[in-house]
């Protein structure tokens, strides 16, 4: 089955059926094209014995045929309907009734097989992010609820991959959309920070304690209402939405000293949050 730094060349379809195990990857991110009916035959090219690129005219007829309602589409529609994801079925019927047979519909037929199977051999702990564009992204994000569960449904990445352009005619298509699930509510999420720049340090870190150590200040009210913690604390009164911390909490906090306090006592307490303690300052992915 799963075989670890491996390459696979094929038909996704089939190798996820049969080389992938059952809840055996960790990550998984696709990024299929896009239905927008631009010339993918560059994904198909292959070397010869001597290293030259040569145009696979087997495979580009496969590719090119994948989105063209046929034989083949009838065939994975009908896996589809007969399979055993209920949900996945009446919502395939649903998009044949709307769509009728047509490209679009033969390329979400072809995803869904592929969403199924890579569900399958998602661990619970794992994540999937699957890359796509406005041509398709309304219509996936269905299909995959259905496949993962609506419940699974984590966020909706907005990446802009180009700049507008100061001659266009109508709205530019400046962005790319990547839907993040998991398998589970017990996923692995692992954040990524990077060094806090000098600017960084200099700006947000404006404050240094009698030990020289630099910190900032961080809220200590609550964002949402908490009634059972609109308490007095050292004669300041509890914010409108009550305060972030309980009373044993606060106590710890003030005895590390890490609460700043105002001199006015209209004023609000805040928290003191330490460079020193910092992971670092997020970091969002850096795409290509």
């Amino acid at each position: 089955m799963t075989q670890p730094n491996t390459l696979y060349f094929g038909d996704n379809l089939e190798i996820l059926r049969d080389h992938i195990a059952d809840e055996s990857i960790d990550l998984i991110y696709l990024d299929p094209p896009f239905n927008s009916k631009r010339d993918y035959n560059i994904l198909f090219h292959r070397p010869d014995r001597f290293q030259k690129p040569v145009r696979s005219e087997a495979q580009i007829t496969a590719f090119e045929d994948s989105w063209r309602w046929g034989e083949q589409a009838e065939v994975e529609y009908n896996e589809l309907l007969h399979g055993k994801n209920t949900e996945v079925a009446a919502l395939m019927a649903a998009l044949r009734e709307f769509l009728k047979p047509s490209d679009m519909l033969a390329y979400l037929v072809m995803m869904a097989n592929r969403l199924l199977e890579l569900h399958r051999v998602l661990k619970p702990t794992g994540s999937l992010y699957l890359h796509c564009d406005p041509t398709a992204s309304h219509y996936l994000k269905i299909v995959t609820d259905a496949v993962f569960g609506a419940e699974c449904f984590c966020n909706e990445v907005i990446w802009q991959r180009t700049a507008t352009h100061n001659d266009a005619k109508r709205w530019s298509s400046t962005s790319d959309t990547i839907l993040y699930y998991t398998k589970s509510n017990s996923f692995v999420w692992n954040p990524q920070f990077r060094e806090q720049s000098a600017e960084d340090v200099e700006k947000r870190y404006r404050f240094i304690d009698e030990n020289g150590r630099r910190y900032r200040l961080g809220p200590i009210d609550s964002p949402n209402p908490r009634p059972n913690l609109m308490y007095e604390w050292k004669g300041y009164k509890p914010p409108v939405k009550g305060w972030r911390y309980s009373k044993e909490t606060m106590a710890e906090l003030d005895a590390a000293g890490k609460i700043w306090y105002p001199t006015e006592k209209h004023k609000r307490p805040a928290t003191k949050l330490y460079l020193d303690e910092s992971s670092g300052k997020w970091k969002l992915w850096n795409w290509p």
